[in-house]
């Protein structure tokens, strides 16, 4: 029994330590490409954002719009040239970017150039369709800060030179930072074993029109 306690709080350490681990490489190779100030962005192809749900009646939940709106903005100062909205699409009553893009239009966001990215299902997902589905190169990533050390380094990895701007505009859950412990040691392995989306189809390329995305 002795010997069973001591394998397993061997093994109860070395998770820890490797979870550390992880989330400091992540932050470290991610936060220089990471910018508070939108004017510190490079102009890029695209803003990728990613899907963050939906109210109960249907339209942006709070933490969504306010990635949505941030998009808007880099879109509105011409560093970037498309919005590409990626989200969970995966049942017919569950759609995330349909009202992202009925919201990008009343904003005077043109048709042509919003991108929807049905299957984004996670961040891995959105990141690795993002490059091989719609051959993103170049994109500025727009989430909350909790989520973009982890966005921009798996984009990274996947070969989009990537950089990233919080949306912060509100006071979100701590329980949020306490999920992304965990979903970096996720992420890790997803692109230690280059996992493939379930999805893939055919290219839409971000340089095209967004309306073959629709």
């Amino acid at each position: 029994m002795r010997q069973l306690f001591t394998i397993i709080r061997l093994g109860g350490i070395f998770l820890v330590m490797s979870t550390v681990v992880i989330f400091l490489i992540i932050r470290l190779e991610s936060y220089q490409y990471i910018k508070i100030n939108k004017q510190l962005l490079p102009k890029t192809q695209t803003a990728l954002v990613l899907g963050a749900g939906l109210s109960k009646n249907g339209k942006l939940s709070p933490i969504f719009k306010d990635r949505i709106d941030t998009a808007i903005l880099l879109y509105q100062t011409k560093k970037v040239e498309t919005i590409l909205v990626s989200g969970d699409d995966g049942t017919t009553t569950h759609n995330e970017v349909n009202p992202a893009r009925d919201y990008l239009l009343t904003q005077g966001v043109r048709d042509s150039d919003i991108f929807l990215d049905h299957a984004g299902f996670d961040t891995y997902s959105s990141m690795y369709r993002a490059s091989e589905v719609f051959r993103v190169t170049s994109a500025i990533i727009v989430t909350q800060s909790f989520h973009l050390p982890r966005s921009v380094f798996i984009a990274r990895k996947l070969g989009i030179t990537a950089y990233g701007i919080a949306s912060d505009q509100h006071l979100y859950s701590f329980k949020n930072n306490i999920r992304e412990v965990f979903a970096n040691v996720k992420a890790f392995l997803d692109l230690f074993y280059n996992r493939i989306p379930k999805y893939l189809g055919e290219e839409i390329p971000i340089t095209g029109s967004g309306y073959e995305s629709i």
